[in-house]
C-alpha cells in the first residue's frame, strides 16, 4: 500500500505541500479534523499564522490528536508549524505542542517586509547540501535541547532540526521546485 500523508488544513500555506507531495506522486490528503489523522502514515504543518492554529487546534480536537499522532508517526513543520510544534516560544505565551526540544522566536528575522531568499546549507544532504531558503516572517531557532539535531544552517543560525519523529524548518520549501525536504520527509514516512 502506498503512503497517505496527511496535511493540516485549518489555515495557512497547506495547498502548496499538496501540491509538492503530488509532484512526487504522493497522495495526500487535508486534515480539518482528529478523525481524519487514522489514515495517515505521516502529518504536514505548513506555514501561517501560529496563534490561530493553536487555538483552532484546540477548538477542533486535533491539539490532542496530534500529540497522540506523533507517538508513532513522523511530523513536520514548516515555518508556524514549526512554532506550534515547539517546546517553547521565548516572545509569546502561547501553548504549543511541544513535540520537538527547540526554543524559538516568533517573527525572529523582521515582519513581513524583512522576507528573504537566502542559500542555506544542509550537510545531510551529501551531494549537493545547498537549498535555497525563503524566509517570510520566519521564526528563529534560538537553542535545541537533548534528542534533537540541528540538520540545517543559514550561516552559524540553525534552520532546520530533527529528532525521532518531528522535522521542522523556519524557512518555506514548498515555495521552491526543490523537492529534496519533502523526499526526506516521505523516507521517514516510510521507515
Amino acid at each position: 500500500m502506498g503512503q497517505l500523508v496527511g496535511i493540516l488544513g485549518l489555515q495557512g500555506d497547506f495547498a502548496l505541500h499538496q501540491e509538492c507531495l503530488k509532484r512526487m506522486g504522493v497522495e495526500s490528503k487535508i486534515i480539518r479534523r482528529p478523525e481524519e489523522l487514522k489514515s495517515c502514515n505521516g502529518l504536514i504543518l505548513p506555514g501561517g499564522e501560529s496563534s490561530t492554529f493553536i487555538k483552532l487546534l484546540k477548538e477542533t480536537g486535533l491539539f490532542e490528536g496530534i500529540k497522540k499522532f506523533a507517538m508513532d508517526h513522523p511530523v513536520m513543520g514548516t515555518c508556524a508549524g514549526l512554532i506550534t510544534l515547539s517546546s517553547k516560544v521565548v516572545n509569546d505565551t502561547m501553548d504549543t505542542l511541544g513535540l520537538i526540544n527547540v526554543k524559538v522566536e516568533r517573527n525572529g528575522y523582521g515582519r513581513q517586509i524583512d522576507s528573504f531568499r537566502e542559500t542555506i546549507h544542509i550537510p545531510i544532504f551529501q551531494e549537493r547540501p545547498e537549498f535555497e531558503g525563503i524566509f517570510i516572517r520566519a521564526p528563529k531557532i534560538l537553542t535545541i535541547d537533548k534528542g534533537t539535531e540541528a540538520i540545517g544552517y543559514l550561516n552559524n543560525q540553525i534552520v532546520m532540526a530533527r529528532n525521532e519523529s518531528v522535522l521542522v524548518t523556519t524557512f518555506h520549501p514548498e515555495l521552491t521546485n526543490d523537492l529534496r525536504i519533502h523526499q526526506y520527509f516521505i523516507n521517514r514516512c516510510n521507515n
